[in-house]
């Protein structure tokens, strides 16, 4: 599948992504890109993200790629029940560990826990080692679950802005040869 095959749905997590992160400078180099805007970035509503994902998915007029970023994982993944359009494939980064009673801000446990269904399309799942919002065996068990390919990503923290990741080249070239293999 080529980029402009389909409708390339960036999905950011807790706050957004600022200008400088990688999922920004995707969408705004891939044509076919653009973001799910939430009504709400620092205090996300589990139920609202759902429904904002699941419109933007069953308004598509071409078949869909997700592309999610720490919150912005369980989301999709509690919305893949109301997808009524086709998902050709998801490209998960830094999935946080929404069940740990440790992570901050607290509201954002209410996106846990993650449904354990393997997945409707086929998904690439990237962790880092030492990602301060979920360990490396959390995302391993979790993608082992949806049937999800793990990519060790080392120690990149959280695979953001912060950790260095702007540009974040790697992600590109594994998103591309991703998308190749998707079937439109």
């Amino acid at each position: 599948m080529k980029a402009s095959d389909a409708n390339i749905l960036i999905i950011p997590g807790y706050t957004n992504s600022g200008p400088d992160h990688w999922q920004t400078r995707w969408e705004q180099k891939l044509s076919t890109a653009r973001r799910v805007e939430q009504a709400e970035w620092s205090k996300p509503v589990r139920d609202d993200w759902v429904a904002r994902i699941a419109e933007e998915v069953n308004a598509s007029d071409k078949p869909v790629v997700l592309v999610a970023h720490s919150l912005g994982v369980p989301s999709v993944i509690h919305a893949i029940p109301h997808f009524r359009n086709k998902v050709a494939g998801a490209f998960f980064v830094a999935p946080p560990d929404v069940a740990n009673s440790g992570i901050r801000p607290k509201h954002l446990m209410t996106f846990g826990p993650y449904p354990r269904d393997p997945l409707p399309f086929p998904s690439i799942t990237i962790a880092s080692r030492n990602d301060p919002f979920g360990s490396y065996e959390h995302a391993d068990d979790i993608a082992n679950s949806w049937g999800s390919m793990l990519i060790d990503a080392g120690e990149a923290g959280h695979i953001n802005t912060e950790s260095g990741h702007g540009p974040w080249p790697e992600g590109t070239m594994v998103f591309a040869k991703f998308l190749s293999q998707l079937k439109p």
